[in-house]
């Protein structure tokens, strides 16, 4: 099993808090996602994934976390989705994996550690619920995402990759969490 590296601690000055999103958060956390995947341009006009990533979640299935200013105004910066078997997608082949998804930061509140405080706390989520492997998968134009996740410690795994759509590919990472 590989050990999972502790991430770096978000900067001092912009604390963050990951916690359970809220009913009431849901639609600003869509906006969230789809604001973070069109400022890199992830979401092209014709692809219907923006309409995915603002309802993803809605359903009451999967755990979906929200990282926030840890201040008096508790800002949304940040959220990630957590989905356990056999709610999970495509990577996931049973009930001792899960999968992450829908992992985004605002565009404003990149470079402070926000990432790397969700994938910290989606790993240790999945961990306190018996997940044994945790997967991923992400696009192959998201660089920065895949040095994050290549930090942490996640593997590529090429035989789940798949593809959505035809000519589109996504890849899929993996993570051995130790008990």
């Amino acid at each position: 099993m590989l050990d999972t590296p502790v991430p770096d601690p978000p900067v001092p000055d912009n604390p963050v808090l990951v916690r359970d999103a809220r009913p009431d958060e849901l639609a600003a956390i869509g906006d969230l996602r789809v604001a973070a995947y069109e400022a890199d341009g992830f979401l092209s006009d014709a692809s219907h994934y923006g309409e995915t990533l603002r309802r993803l979640g809605h359903d009451g299935i999967g755990q979906i976390l929200v990282a926030v200013s840890n201040d008096a105004e508790g800002r949304a910066l940040g959220t990630v989705m957590l989905q356990l078997w056999p709610h999970a997608e495509h990577v996931v082949r049973g009930p001792d994996e899960a999968e992450f998804r829908a992992l985004a930061v605002a565009p404003g509140a990149r470079g402070r550690g926000v990432g790397r405080a969700l994938l910290r706390a989606v790993i240790d989520r999945a961990r306190d619920a018996g997940v044994r492997q945790l997967l991923l998968c992400t696009q192959t134009t998201m660089l920065a995402a895949q040095h994050l996740y290549t930090e942490a410690g996640f593997r590529r795994l090429p035989e789940r990759d798949w593809d959505p759509v035809p000519g589109f590919t996504l890849l899929a990472y993996g993570l051995a969490l130790p008990d």
